[in-house]
């Protein structure tokens, strides 16, 4: 009874995009994911960790997925739940049922729903008509789990500051505009180098500048957009479902590798990084992918730490609410003994 009513009492949350976020929740998140995966690390022996227990998560896949697919399923294992994995065209999400339907019938039987998507405005819909917490694994329009694991693998490596610069080279696709999106929150410059004609969402972009936080700029000259850069950033120039645009983006992208002689034009210390899957030879030449300024598979990596914590935060806010009230008195210990 307890437990029913605390739940009832905390506002159902939703991870859609960075909206509902701001700077200092987004600082607290990374916290937390340092402290979940330090308690990864921990032997076997110690006491286990499990504040997802018994609770059930939904994930609604229209897309094909590795690393999304296994970081939320072994994560929310480890955690202590369980995932029911749901194909969307087999479940006819939207077709065979309508997705208020669906929404409604998976919040009578789980805690969550991760969905994986192509059109954003459905998982609106899941969000609107669910009960509980919807989380965006990918929709064409962004992939906040993904640069949210990006920025905390910066935050991690102590790289992440309000002056770093993080060019992202290539087609300004959903990934591209979750930067942006994360650039109305946290202050850095980010610069997206694109062909023209392969902008990302205006929508997005005009309420990233309106809040005038960060410096965003569009460039479209990949070895003016990577100077001074500290971050080179690059994914896929065709995108699931542009298959038939191949041809025509393996010409017009060219002039947008990651390559050796890209990767000069930035600070000399500057770290690459790519969201997976890579196409080798395309947008990132191998010696770059494997040389010794690549952080790509800590960022893969992050992905498992940062949304075992976005769940916790989301599934046990009372859990995730303690470590952040122990934190803060440690931090105000240490700073008293010095």
């Amino acid at each position: 009874m307890k437990d029913l009513q605390i739940k009832q009492a905390i506002a159902k949350r939703d991870f859609l995009g960075f909206s509902p976020l701001d700077a200092n929740k987004i600082i607290e998140l990374f916290d937390y994911s340092l402290f979940i995966k330090k308690k990864r690390k921990e032997s076997s022996s110690a006491t286990a960790f499990l504040p997802l227990r018994n609770k059930t998560v939904a994930m609604i896949f229209n897309k094909p997925s590795l690393r999304t697919r296994v970081s939320f399923e072994l994560g929310i294992y480890e955690l202590g739940g369980y995932t029911i994995n749901l194909d969307g065209q087999s479940i006819g999400l939207g077709s065979r049922e309508s997705v208020e339907d669906i929404a409604k019938l998976l919040s009578r039987y789980n805690d969550a729903i991760v969905a994986r998507l192509h059109e954003h405005i459905v998982i609106e819909g899941l969000a609107e008509h669910a009960t509980i917490p919807v989380i965006n694994a990918l929709t064409d329009l962004s992939h906040p789990c993904q640069v949210l694991a990006d920025a905390f693998t910066l935050y991690e490596k102590s790289l992440w500051h309000e002056g770093i610069k993080i060019v992202f080279v290539g087609d300004g696709n959903n990934v591209a505009n979750s930067w942006i999106e994360l650039a109305g929150l946290l202050p850095f410059h980010f610069v997206l180098a694109c062909p023209e004609g392969y902008m990302p969402d205006q929508t997005l972009l005009n309420a990233a500048r309106e809040k005038g936080i960060s410096r965003i700029e569009i460039l479209h000259d990949p070895k003016e957009a990577a100077a001074n850069a500290d971050v080179l950033y690059t994914d896929v120039w065709t995108s699931m479902g542009q298959e038939l645009e191949l041809t025509e983006r393996l010409q017009i992208f060219k002039p947008f590798q990651l390559n050796s002689a890209l990767l000069a034009e930035a600070k000399p210390g500057a770290v690459v990084m790519h969201c997976m899957p890579a196409h080798r030879g395309q947008e990132i030449s191998t010696e770059v992918m494997d040389g010794p300024q690549s952080i790509i598979l800590d960022e893969a990596e992050n992905r498992l730490h940062v949304q075992k914590a976005l769940l916790v935060k989301l599934l046990n806010h009372e859990e995730y609410r303690k470590f952040h009230l122990t934190h803060r008195l440690q931090k105000a210990a240490k700073k008293i003994k010095a």
